[in-house]
């Protein structure tokens, strides 16, 4: 298990899914304490069993989901950099928004004034 896997935004994102963990391991200890259905060893097993089976099918669930969301953000964090890394080599930007009040920037645009035809009317 990578340190990194489980760091903060993934724990947010997983919230969903650990807060059941929680409240089904809740239940199974107080079922275990607290025999409220007596003891009987198949109603106990089928129990616990549906307790316990939701339980490490949720758990592994939430493993593998919160590896695929730190891989993606991991691949989104390198894809940016690359972007970032590639515009500081390449030294360059397409847009003028770099010149300050009364500098051009070269071009020669000429604004349309009218559009009427001279018909002879």
């Amino acid at each position: 298990m990578a340190p990194d896997v489980f760091d903060r935004e993934t724990m947010l994102d997983l919230s969903v899914n650990i807060i059941p963990l929680f409240i089904i391991l809740f239940f199974v200890v107080v079922f275990a304490v607290i025999t409220p259905f007596g003891i009987s060893l198949v109603p106990t097993v089928i129990q616990m069993g549906l307790l316990i089976v939701p339980f490490v099918g949720l758990a592994i669930l939430t493993y593998y989901s919160g590896k695929a969301i730190a891989e993606s953000e991991a691949e989104i964090e390198a894809r940016e950099r690359e972007i970032t890394n590639e515009n500081a080599v390449d030294g360059s930007s397409d847009d003028t928004s770099e010149l300050t009040d009364g500098e051009d920037d070269g071009s020669t645009e000429t604004p349309i004034t009218g559009t009427e035809s001279n018909d002879g009317k």
